[in-house]
């Protein structure tokens, strides 16, 4: 039996121009099917979204779309607590939960035409 020739994809990710080029790429693309699932599990609009967030419909609509790749982290903390979702860290068997309310009143303050979301 022969050796078992490698994928061409498996020789690309050898060289690291081309794995930190796919990497990024990758980590966009999720970030925008996590917003489309996110979108999808519930019945908000764009602009009902936005307004809860605190942000333009261009900002919901770019992250949906792809078009936008990068995220303030605290538009993304809105983004999860509006569907109810919270940010969990863990190292080894360490793990940080940021509480959901803590995030909603800072972003309550910061809007006070914001929604509460329960």
């Amino acid at each position: 039996m022969g050796k078992k020739s490698e994928s061409t994809f498996d020789r690309m990710m050898k060289k690291s121009s081309f794995k930190k080029e796919f990497d990024e790429g990758y980590q966009h693309f999720l970030l925008c099917e996590m917003v489309r699932a996110l979108m999808d599990s519930d019945d908000k609009s764009v602009r009902e979204l936005a307004s809860e967030l605190g942000v333009s419909k261009t900002v919901i609509q770019n992250l949906r779309s792809g078009t936008q790749t990068d995220v303030k982290l605290s538009n993304f903390l809105k983004l999860i607590a509006a569907y109810g979702y919270h940010l969990v860290l863990e190292k080894g068997e360490d793990r940080i939960q940021l509480p959901a309310g803590v995030l909603m009143q800072q972003q309550k303050s910061q809007n006070p035409r914001a929604k509460k979301v329960s």
